[in-house]
């Protein structure tokens, strides 16, 4: 019996280890494919309105050699999409949390940089939204608090 026992703990524990080494693998694997994610928006403006004279618009610009930026007709003639990604590499699991939350995630200055072009093509000015009112209810607290780590990403 007791070997019994013992053998089906060590089977036990292997598929532990096992499902643990996947999980792993998995994680790292996203972590490539999440570094590689083109992040878009669309622009209601021609290709040569966007990048006049191949130009890339000034937020996208003061990010310099740290993306790579993508621009091509939108589908169904909808204007322009403008694409750009990070070309340093995106952490994963926890790190990644604590990118974002320190504000040091490669993605928050590409989206942040996508939106302000947007805005400034379709605008002539970064739009940026008014104060919310404070909120008294303990989850209007957490809102507001998942409002401020956003860093500047738009609003939940």
């Amino acid at each position: 019996m007791n070997r019994a026992v013992l053998g089906a703990m060590a089977v036990g524990g292997i598929g532990v280890g096992v499902t643990r080494w996947l999980t792993a693998r998995r994680t790292k694997a996203r972590a490539v494919r999440e570094a590689g994610r083109w992040m878009m928006v669309t622009i209601n403006r021609g290709p040569d309105e966007v990048v006049p004279d191949g130009r890339l618009p000034e937020p996208l610009a003061r990010l310099g050699d740290t993306i790579e930026v993508q621009v091509r007709e939108a589908p169904g003639g909808r204007g322009t999409e403008l694409g750009a990604r990070p070309l340093r590499p995106v952490p994963a699991g926890v790190g990644e949390v604590l990118a974002r939350l320190e504000g040091e995630d490669p993605r928050q200055a590409v989206r942040r940089a996508l939106r302000q072009a947007k805005c400034l093509i379709e605008t002539g000015e970064v739009l940026r939204p008014d104060e919310w009112p404070e909120r008294l209810t303990p989850t209007g607290r957490i809102v507001d608090l998942a409002a401020q780590r956003a860093g500047g990403e738009g609003r939940l």
